[in-house]
């Protein structure tokens, strides 16, 4: 077994985004992002700080929003719309969980596609499905600079890519469909060599589905949901899971036991998480360029 250490892939790509980040202010932009925090989720408050840390290592300015748990839907859109406004900001992000009746789903309309760094906009998750050409590879779309992508499907991507982990051929299996593992699925098909596949965790022949594939990309919110009986010898695993433990945080995989017998195989927490932050970062360095272009 070989452990993906996603920490250090991330701080590769963060060396170039400081280049980036530098070049945009010699040219008078300064990136900045807005996350914005509704109420007190201790999750979503990690995931904020954890943003204002690398926006700051990174010289990407930091405008973070902390809202009152009991603020209103019509209340909260306003101040997305303020931000979408503000020609100060260029990646607008909302945390996870909202609190109360507030859907994310209800709001996604209201960002503005330009500044919207996790793709969550019909107009950015259409791009993503059209490819803006019939045959947009992978590579197409990443490098597209009206394209913003989803940034955990994105991070997986990116991990695949930088480990010399090959598609071509593969059995690539993603469980859990939902925010991450449709546009996942979506990505891995843009790449063109794999064979793909999505299902949900209560497939009845789930086992036989992720002992056959090559690759299993797990997005379902199930502490060791994925044993070591449900992966084959030599598979490459990756655990997009995130489940809040009294003891931390873990995946949706069963760690200890699954790497025996995975190839590579990416942990949590210092998997995936640490990537899709930076790519959240290089999404909102990418929508300066686009919103300043």
């Amino acid at each position: 077994m070989s452990k993906i250490d996603g920490n250090q892939i991330a701080e590769t790509y963060r060396e170039d985004l400081k280049g980036e980040v530098e070049e945009l202010k010699k040219e008078g932009v300064k990136p900045a992002i807005a996350p914005v925090l509704v109420g007190d989720d201790p999750g979503a408050k990690v995931y904020y700080r954890t943003k204002k840390k690398l926006a700051e290592k990174l010289g990407i300015e930091y405008k973070g929003v902390k809202l009152d748990e009991s603020i209103s839907k019509k209340e909260l859109i306003a101040k997305i719309g303020d931000l979408n406004r503000d020609p100060s900001v260029h990646g607008l992000f909302v945390e996870l969980p909202l609190p109360g009746d507030l859907d994310i789903g209800e709001l996604r309309d209201e960002i503005n596609p330009k500044k919207d760094v996790d793709c969550i906009n019909p107009v950015n998750s259409g791009k993503l499905l059209s490819g803006g050409a019939v045959r947009a590879s992978y590579e197409d779309l990443k490098n597209d600079p009206e394209v913003l992508l989803p940034a955990t499907p994105y991070a997986v991507m990116e991990i695949l890519d930088y480990s010399n982990i090959d598609l071509a051929g593969k059995e690539f299996l993603v469980v859990g469909g939902g925010a991450v593992g449709l546009p996942l699925s979506l990505l891995a098909l843009r790449e063109g060599y794999a064979t793909v596949s999505v299902c949900e965790y209560q497939a009845s022949d789930l086992t036989e589905k992720t002992r056959r594939a090559d690759i299993v990309c797990s997005s379902v919110g199930k502490k060791n949901f994925i044993t070591a009986d449900m992966v084959s010898e030599g598979s490459v695993v990756v655990d997009v899971g995130i489940n809040e433990t009294e003891s931390g945080i873990t995946g949706d995989v069963d760690y200890e036991n699954v790497k025996k017998k995975a190839s590579r195989i990416t942990p949590v927490p210092g998997g995936v998480g640490p990537m899709t932050t930076t790519l959240i970062m290089s999404n909102t360095v990418k929508a300066a360029r686009l919103l300043h272009g």
